[in-house]
């Protein structure tokens, strides 16, 4: 009998033992999933910053090389001639994704975009833009162009910089 009192106290032993293992795997597991899940949506949000800006900076080099229809373009900004430029980027993000009418074609369009990509952080496919004539600052967009985007997100990333600042 004083046998089975020992082993049934031994056991008990066991799994206290086992049950603060666990704890402690846990403790450790919780921590690194979430800046696992972070990382990941850091990195998309890098993919999609990378491709709205991709996307601005080929709608500038069509611009640029005067394949643009004027109409969608502001009028009173001239885009080629050596002037600064500024006329030459998107006036909003959804001609990228309508699609950019060539000169001197009927209809033609190229689509620079399939969508406005999602920003990760927010969940929402909305974006901070600045033009060109913009502070770089500056948080409220004046509506002439769109020069950049950034995400409208507050949260701060794995290395301490804020998302919005990407």
């Amino acid at each position: 009998m004083a046998r089975a009192m020992r082993e049934r106290g031994f056991t008990l032993l066991e799994l206290i033992i086992t049950m603060i293992v666990l704890m402690i795997f846990t403790m450790v597991a919780i921590p690194v999933a979430k800046n696992t899940i972070k990382r990941q949506r850091e990195i998309e949000l890098r993919r999609a910053l990378r491709e709205l800006r991709t996307a601005i900076d080929r709608y500038r080099q069509i611009a640029d090389a005067g394949l643009v229809n004027r109409l969608r373009i502001n009028p009173s900004e001239e885009c080629m001639g050596g002037t600064i430029g500024t006329g030459c980027y998107p006036p909003d993000l959804d001609v990228l994704v309508e699609g950019v009418e060539l000169r001197g074609t009927t209809g033609r369009k190229i689509k620079l975009l399939r969508e406005i990509p999602v920003d990760p952080m927010t969940g929402k496919a909305e974006w901070g833009l600045r033009s060109f004539q913009q502070d770089p600052e500056a948080r409220s967009w004046d509506g002439l162009n769109v020069f950049d985007v950034y995400s409208l997100s507050d949260g701060v990333a794995l290395d301490g910089t804020r998302y919005r600042d990407w």
